[in-house]
């Protein structure tokens, strides 16, 4: 159903977020932390974190401060982990309301004992061992230290320890040498952290693809992000089938005219049509979430025809030549969808334009383009 005064909008199937949360949860004894970072991969923060949640996530996970605090100013009181943050920020207010904080090194460690004094209560903390991804968490020379920190912070009743976690850096290839190589890390970063007296509550390091995949990887918990949202991070049609992707992107034709052969389109000119075509006017471009390394590559549906974007993608708008193909203003056009009915996915468009599902979702968080859920979940 359309908006009346829309002429773009992104479609999010929230009942499609629940029920992949489902599938997810039913292959795994482990808690489901829901990933809802990036205002939901694009999906909306608040609204995928409700339908994961009747879905059966436990947990939500969140990179920033603010985002944790917006979970909470909408009321959600679910355990919130946080784990992008830097001293000097609002810590003591995200203690306060209980979000759970990443620690990775010593410096965060002294300013979530701060945060402690400030709000009255111990930090609830997921203490994070760099096991070869080489971005956040501790080195393994540094883990002793950070570990028997951590121990004194909490004797001292400043923190409590309720993870210890990592993070893959290849899991979506599964045989990758490097996933074995992690886990082990992490067992003898566990191992650490038991002889210097510290076991923490939950142990976490799957991601989605280590949650499809690798069930020797979950622990205590896993950490499913664009899976939620119906999306595989492998390249496996079981794994896509068992999913079902939330997002549907679309717009309605603006103009529609004829234009002769031998005509550029865009700027630059980089497409010229080869003989006298109808040319489609859509109204979305790079600031609403289209990439502009589309152009001339990205597949669309229009009245039942699948087209390619024609000549570069602007700001606002791209155009679409259907030769004599029959349009008209306010025609609906399908960037990418479900693929229930032929439409494109954003798995064609990460195809099409050389990168990954994740940036093509994630992209459409414009607050140009109106969001507008379906299912019973909404």
């Amino acid at each position: 159903m359309w908006q009346a005064d829309a002429q773009s909008q992104v479609v999010v199937d929230l009942d499609a977020i629940r029920a992949n949360v489902r599938t997810l949860r039913s292959n795994t004894p482990a808690e489901v932390m829901a990933v809802v970072k990036a205002d939901g991969y694009g999906h909306g923060m608040v609204a995928s974190a409700r339908a994961a949640l009747s879905g059966g996530a436990t947990w939500l996970g969140v990179c920033t401060l603010d985002e944790a605090f917006g979970l909470r100013d909408a009321g959600l009181a679910t355990p919130v982990l946080a784990w992008l943050w830097l001293p000097g920020q609002p810590v003591g207010r995200a203690i306060g309301c209980d979000v759970d904080l990443s620690v990775a090194s010593l410096s965060q460690l002294a300013a979530v004992t701060a945060g402690a004094r400030e709000a009255g209560r111990a930090a609830r903390i997921h203490l994070k061992i760099d096991t070869g991804l080489s971005r956040s968490g501790a080195a393994a020379p540094e883990w002793p230290q950070l570990v028997e920190a951590a121990g004194k912070a909490q004797a001292d009743g400043y923190a409590e320890v309720i993870g210890v976690w990592s993070h893959f850096a290849c899991a979506d290839a599964p045989g990758h040498e490097t996933v074995d190589r992690q886990l082990a890390g992490f067992a003898d970063a566990l191992d650490v952290a038991k002889r210097l007296g510290v076991e923490p509550q939950l142990r976490h390091m799957a991601n989605s693809a280590a949650t499809l995949t690798r069930p020797d990887t979950h622990f205590d918990l896993v950490r499913p992000g664009i899976a939620v949202y119906g999306l595989s991070p492998l390249d496996d049609p079981a794994v896509r089938a068992a999913l079902r992707p939330a997002m549907t992107a679309r717009a309605r034709v603006l103009l529609a005219k004829r234009v002769p052969a031998g005509q550029g389109v865009s700027y630059g000119h980089t497409y010229v049509t080869q003989r006298a075509s109808t040319v489609a006017l859509v109204p979305l471009g790079y600031a609403d979430g289209v990439p502009r390394h589309a152009s001339n590559l990205g597949p669309v549906q229009l009245n039942g025809g699948r087209y390619t974007v024609a000549g570069r993608v602007c700001m606002d708008q791209f155009v679409v030549d259907v030769g004599d193909a029959e349009v008209a203003e306010g025609d609906e056009v399908v960037l990418f969808g479900p693929g229930d009915d032929g439409e494109p996915t954003a798995d064609d468009w990460a195809e099409a334009v050389g990168t990954i599902n994740y940036e093509i979702v994630t992209r459409f968080g414009s607050t140009r383009v109106p969001r507008i859920y379906r299912g019973d979940a909404a």
